[in-house]
């Protein structure tokens, strides 16, 4: 039986701290009927008054997702003092040999605590350039929704808690449970944020990268080269690339693609054009190159995007 601590800092998002202890318990249930639970859950709640708890013998910790709803509250968040004992007791629970695993924003704070440093490691989409700026020593897989490199394992947004659960309940208790348990709980696998992540949202938080996207929109039914899309934008290519992968964790030719297949979904969903009509409007001359892209990003053909008539 593997003895988990789930750490709830004040404030925690409360669906991922519920996902994790339904997770759990429905891993402790399917299992009740063949062998003994494979979990023994304790929940440890960290807030502003101090309190020593004893994370000895504690073999994995999850952290549920901090609950805030931007960049700058994230960082007062992880300036308070519930955050810096959560922080400190991560450490000595990791020194001990605990594994570890955090979705979401909870992912800074095993950043902060540098145990992420030279890891792969994942975390909410929106807050990757912020992640990428404080923790440059961590190799940030932003599209991943779960990134388990074992003994840590960190998971994307929010609701990337269920894959994170599941990837929990895999490594401790077999694949066949954490499926088993995927199927009592009607949980999809996710495998990616990509489908999930708005580019206008992370462009935006650099201004040349803003016009840049813009210019991409303005721009879309016709092909054209990265060096004049850093052109319209005044940077030079090298720099372009280094700013759109510091902004949105791509490559120069992501983004672009990233911006023809967020509206090629779009006219799927809200148009009755064909597949060919808006590969044209979106600057594929090939059909067949759009419906490779939309496969490949969202694991659906095109038509799973039309709308129900």
């Amino acid at each position: 039986m593997t003895k988990v601590a789930v750490v709830e800092i004040d404030g925690c998002m409360a669906s991922s701290a519920a996902i994790t202890h339904d997770v759990l318990a429905t891993a402790n249930r399917i299992s009740a009927a063949k062998r003994a639970p494979p979990f023994n859950v304790i929940t440890v709640r960290c807030g502003f008054r101090r309190n020593n708890v004893d994370l000895s013998g504690v073999e994995l910790v999850i952290v549920p997702g901090l609950g805030t709803a931007s960049a700058d509250e994230l960082e007062t968040k992880l300036k308070s003092p519930a955050c810096r004992r959560a922080a400190d007791m991560l450490s000595r629970a990791f020194g001990r040999s605990a594994m570890l695993a955090a979705p979401c924003a909870s992912t800074f704070l095993l950043a902060e605590a540098g145990l992420l440093d030279g890891r792969r490691a994942t975390t909410t989409w929106w807050l990757a350039p912020l992640f990428r700026q404080r923790y440059p020593q961590v190799e940030l897989m932003t599209e991943q929704m779960v990134v388990a490199d074992w003994p840590i394992a960190t998971a994307g947004a929010a609701m990337a808690q269920m894959d994170l659960m599941l990837a929990v309940v895999g490594r401790f208790a077999g694949p066949g449970l954490a499926k088993a348990c995927a199927n009592y709980l009607l949980l999809d696998e996710r495998r990616s944020q990509a489908p999930f992540m708005a580019i206008t949202y992370l462009a935006s938080q650099d201004a040349r990268i803003a016009k840049a996207e813009k210019w991409v929109r303005d721009n879309i039914a016709r092909d054209f080269a990265i060096e004049e899309l850093a052109a319209a934008v005044a940077l030079a290519p090298r720099t372009f690339a280094r700013r759109t992968a510091a902004t949105c964790g791509m490559s120069p030719i992501q983004f672009v693609q990233r911006i023809r297949l967020e509206t090629a979904r779009f006219l799927l969903e809200t148009t009755r054009l064909s597949v060919e009509q808006i590969a044209r409007q979106v600057g594929y001359a090939e059909p067949s190159t759009l419906r490779r892209l939309i496969r490949r990003d969202t694991k659906h053909p095109p038509g799973h995007f039309r709308p129900v008539a």
